[in-house]
């Protein structure tokens, strides 16, 4: 009997040995891809809720507020010192550890997942993403003016990548098991499943394949498993009194709220682009060191906090009298000001942070103010000013993320109110249409621009930056190579590309020259002449382009 149940047991290790083998060298194709996907969920949906209980626990204790979702109300009651003394601590040790644990003193968030997920296969940096996460927990509980869902996105994310390393997973696999791990982490954020999986198609991976759908699903239904037995089946806001649109009179008015929301949602993201510029000047010129640079921003943000306590935090309170019409509209102006303010003073200070958040406060805020003016001029013939405070929610942060489809889903299930589609989405189409005019799509797109991270152009421009020359080039003994007198005559001529550099920088070289191949040197030293390491051929260049674009077009397609 014993030597029967120890050659099961043997040949259940064996099998299982055998198994995780198959999973290292060929990928979960050959595995249980769901069931990765599952567990996945589980870990994203999981560390989701932790970041969020983390955030409570920390800020509970460094406020003495009983509960988070209060905060402001609470702290209108502390010592000015206090308020003052509490950011500017919490910067000055996201400063410490962004310099030592990050290369370029930056906190990642999801502008860098989206970066992974186009152009690493799916994955982010471990030692910078570890870091950003206790910066962005740190930055939220002292007061820092952001979301959770940001750094949320960038922990899930960091989950994915450390599980396509393990497995060996190629770039599709990546990027499926990354739309995963997103899909959970902002389902189990903000109990919303079916906004948590369309934000991965639309955000992060930036296109809906069939095949990626099912195990992102699936995953966002564990995310949100997690979320509701954690915190229970409730919506993160409550509406109060009716959201009834008068049908026909009163839509006109929902495509004036989209425009000016759409106008809003862009001066929210060139005040954190102009804080960003400005910091680094202002840094630059004083000789300020980076580590200091959070700290003065949570210096800008206590010294705010002391007169107008509703920036500390997430902001979710705000958003809640917003939605319930409880606040006046010279208030709903006012905070709106303030909030652009604070995040500009966070984001562009490099506390951390989402914007997701702020831009759902900002919206409910101009969404308010916005219906209080039309419901006052036209009162027989609108609704709820309310309704109009949910939209413009919609429509601020539909246009900051640029996806309308997502947020419009995330706004009724934040809320719980599915009556009013037609007057979100008017307004969300409207915002989405204006702002991607004015930014390059989005706020993230926009923020990799700014990188010379060129994604929003789509495929057909930034694959031309994944493709080295030195390895595309032809080798000087390699066949057909090019003829090293013609390339030493051309680079003496100044003709010629760098090793290093990509395809983006060749491909405009040969339309300029007209040349069927061009010299590839190393350049030793500024007095050194280059040393020629190959030859690039045009159309070398041109089929490692057509193949890229043809894995691009079959993986969104599959």
């Amino acid at each position: 009997m014993r030597s029967t149940l120890r050659e099961q047991w043997l040949h259940l290790k064996k099998q299982g040995k055998r198994g995780w083998d198959v999973l290292r060298r060929k990928g979960p194709s050959q595995f249980q891809f769901w069931l990765i996907a599952l567990m996945i969920g589980i870990a994203a949906g999981l560390a989701a809720t932790g970041f969020r209980l983390a955030i409570t626990l920390l800020q509970t204790s460094v406020y003495g507020t009983p509960s988070v979702t209060t905060i402001h109300s609470y702290a209108e009651n502390l010592p000015w010192w206090m308020l003052l003394a509490i950011p500017t601590m919490g910067g000055l040790v996201v400063g410490v550890i962004v310099h030592y644990f990050t290369p370029d003193g930056r906190v990642r968030a999801v502008a860098d997942v989206v970066e992974g997920a186009a152009l690493n296969d799916g994955r982010v940096e471990t030692k910078a993403g570890i870091a950003s996460a206790v910066c962005s927990w740190i930055t939220l509980s002292t007061g820092g003016s952001s979301g959770r869902e940001g750094p949320v996105v960038h922990i899930a994310a960091l989950i994915s990548s450390w599980v396509s390393n393990t497995i060996r997973a190629d770039g599709v696999t990546g990027r499926d098991l990354l739309g995963c791990a997103v899909a959970a982490a902002v389902s189990a954020s903000f109990n919303a499943p079916i906004a948590g999986a369309l934000f991965a198609l639309e955000v992060i991976l930036r296109h809906f394949s069939v095949h990626a759908f099912a195990p992102i699903v699936v995953a966002s239904a564990a995310g949100t498993v997690i979320n509701r037995l954690m915190f229970g089946d409730v919506t993160e806001f409550s509406l109060s009194g009716t959201t009834t649109v008068e049908f026909y009179l009163e839509l006109p008015a929902f495509f004036i709220l989209g425009l000016v929301c759409g106008l809003v949602a862009v001066a929210m993201m060139r005040a954190v682009f102009l804080a960003e510029d400005v910091g680094e000047q202002v840094q630059r010129r004083l000789g300020v060191p980076h580590l200091l640079l959070p700290a003065v921003a949570g210096v800008l943000l206590g010294a705010l906090a002391i007169w107008f306590p509703h920036i500390i935090g997430v902001g979710y309170e705000t958003t809640s009298r917003a939605l319930t019409g409880t606040l006046l509209w010279h208030e709903a102006i006012v905070f709106a000001m303030l909030k652009v303010i604070a995040v500009a003073i966070t984001l562009g200070g490099r506390m951390g942070g989402g914007i997701f958040s702020p831009s759902l406060m900002l919206g409910a805020l101009t969404g308010l103010a916005f219906g209080l003016i039309a419901t006052g001029i036209f009162p027989d013939n609108s609704g709820a000013p309310t309704l109009y405070a949910l939209a413009g929610m919609g429509a601020v942060a539909a246009a900051v993320l640029g996806a309308p489809i997502s947020t419009t889903l995330i706004v009724f299930e934040l809320t719980g109110d599915w009556q009013t589609g037609l007057a979100v989405m008017v307004s969300v189409s409207m915002s989405t249409s204006l702002s991607s005019r004015l930014v390059d799509r989005s706020f993230f797109l926009t923020q990799l621009e700014r990188r010379n991270v060129r994604l929003s152009a789509g495929p057909q421009a930034y694959l031309l930056a994944m493709f080295r020359v030195q390895g595309v080039m032809r080798k000087p003994d390699a066949e057909n190579a090019a003829d090293q007198d013609t390339c030493l005559s051309m680079v003496e001529q100044g003709l010629y590309v760098q090793a290093q550099a990509t395809l983006e920088t060749a491909l405009p070289l040969f339309d300029k020259s007209g040349v069927a191949f061009l010299p590839v040197v190393k350049l030793e030293g500024e007095d050194s002449a280059p040393v020629l390491q190959g030859a690039l051929f045009h159309v070398d260049a041109l089929k490692a382009y057509n193949r890229a674009l043809a894995a691009t077009a079959e993986e969104e397609h599959r």
